[in-house]
């Protein structure tokens, strides 16, 4: 669902400030206009250009001429029992992305998508089985945020939901931009968290640029084992995404972690123990720890509570601060891709039959 009106025109929402400001120079408006037409994109929210009213009539006049503003609404929303509601949009091609926000006593997370399936194919991911369908703008991004009735009471960001952020870099560094700067949102870097696989390049470029929380999905130490759940592993071996982060300072202010999705009798042993804490030594980082919850079309079980618990201590004990997530939304598939592949069905389903 969409708010907008022709197709002809061009998006201001998603913009800059720097590509805002080449649009006001462009029309010869003041340079101080584009101060003003973030303020109204990103402060308060204005669906027209016609609200801008401290633009003179002349200047909405002709940057409505040329330009709209457009954003994506919400298509459904699920409501768990335990408060964490998981929304479905469609995006401008007509696809489907989900964003689930995740209350907590002292905290609000929003788990935001960043591309429309997946192409990395990891095989405990139901995102990845849709397969990769294009990446979204940061209107499509920023929608995620700014169309949901909890809006206000986010605190934290995490880049965790249908996608691998870090292939779709460009528009993940302009989200975060307008995210972060007083321009824009103006969030704490230290309150969003941008997860990946480790995609080297790209992950070097966005520690060096950003001052963003950075989560590596690393879920086995071992290379041949790692291959089998994330085919990643073949270009980008966890060794040497690990040489890489090991090659920079992140400061007090943001944080480095890794999350491990623990399967049953596959990476939940003592010898994963041991190799994960000679793998991270001299790292400083946290482990997150994630129960799996099986999706259709995989061999893959989770562990057991007192396993997880288990492989927690031994972590601890070996210095590493480890952390186990807790499972929210259940009820409501609240697990990346699963809503939105359930939709995907329902409408192959309603056209075969027609």
């Amino acid at each position: 669902m969409y708010t907008g009106n022709s197709e002809m025109k061009v998006n201001l929402f998603g913009k800059t400030y720097n590509e805002i400001r080449e649009i006001a120079e462009e029309l010869m408006l003041p340079r101080y206009a584009a101060d003003q037409i973030c303020n109204w994109l990103y402060n308060k929210n204005a669906l027209t250009i016609d609200e801008m009213s401290n633009l003179p009539k002349k200047a909405r006049s002709m940057l409505g001429n040329k330009y709209e503003i457009l954003r994506i609404k919400p298509l459904e929303v699920k409501i768990s029992a335990d408060g964490t509601k998981k929304y479905l949009f469609r995006t401008t091609h007509s696809r489907y992305i989900e964003t689930a926000y995740i209350p907590e006593i002292k905290r609000h997370t929003l788990c935001i998508s960043s591309q429309v399936g997946c192409k990395r194919g990891c095989s405990f991911c139901m995102t990845g089985k849709q397969g990769y369908q294009g990446d979204l703008s940061p209107m499509e991004i920023l929608s995620q945020f700014t169309g949901i009735q909890e809006r206000n009471s986010i605190s934290n960001i995490v880049f965790m939901g249908m996608g691998e952020p870090l292939d779709n870099l460009d528009e993940l560094m302009k989200s975060l931009e307008i995210f972060t700067f007083p321009y824009g949102y103006g969030m704490s870097p230290s309150r969003i968290t941008v997860s990946t696989i480790g995609i080297i390049p790209a992950m070097k470029d966005f520690i060096e640029k950003s001052r963003c929380n950075l989560a590596v999905s690393l879920h086995s130490p071992f290379n041949e084992e790692r291959k089998k759940l994330m085919p990643v592993e073949v270009t980008y071996p966890v060794k040497e995404v690990i040489d890489v982060l090991k090659s920079y300072d992140y400061g007090k202010q943001r944080r480095l972690s890794f999350e491990y999705i623990m399967f049953r009798g596959v990476n939940d042993t003592p010898k994963h123990v041991n190799e994960i804490s000679r793998l991270l030594s001299g790292l400083k980082c946290r482990i997150n720890l994630i129960r799996f919850h099986p999706v259709p079309a995989t061999s893959l079980e989770p562990s057991d509570e007192e396993t997880i618990i288990r492989f927690r201590n031994s972590l601890t004990s070996k210095g590493i601060i480890t952390t186990i997530r807790a499972s929210r939304g259940l009820d409501i598939q609240a697990a990346c891709g699963l809503l939105s592949t359930r939709r995907l069905n329902m409408e192959k389903s309603i056209t075969s039959l027609n």
